[in-house]
């Protein structure tokens, strides 16, 4: 049985993920806040950024890129993130 959770990217309640997806407090709150559907939505895209930005998973600067428009695209601009 899946779970259901207001998915604060979609503003209605959804399925939830199986588990967290990202490690630490973060992904914590990403746990208990975001939809499958959500999830799937900014893991595609992820991918355009990383392609069209040359971004290197490896170098940690070009993952906070990264974590940084996460948190925009699924939370808001708005969005501040603390210890969760």
């Amino acid at each position: 049985m899946s779970k259901i959770i207001y998915c604060v990217f979609l503003k209605k309640y959804a399925e939830g993920l199986d588990a967290p997806c990202y490690p630490g407090s973060l992904g914590k709150y990403i746990y208990e806040h975001v939809s499958k559907d959500a999830w799937m939505k900014w893991k595609n895209k992820q991918i355009i950024l990383i392609n069209e930005n040359k971004l290197n998973m490896m170098n940690i600067s070009d993952r906070a890129i990264l974590e940084r428009e996460m948190q925009f695209f699924l939370f808001g601009k708005d969005f501040r993130y603390k210890n969760y």
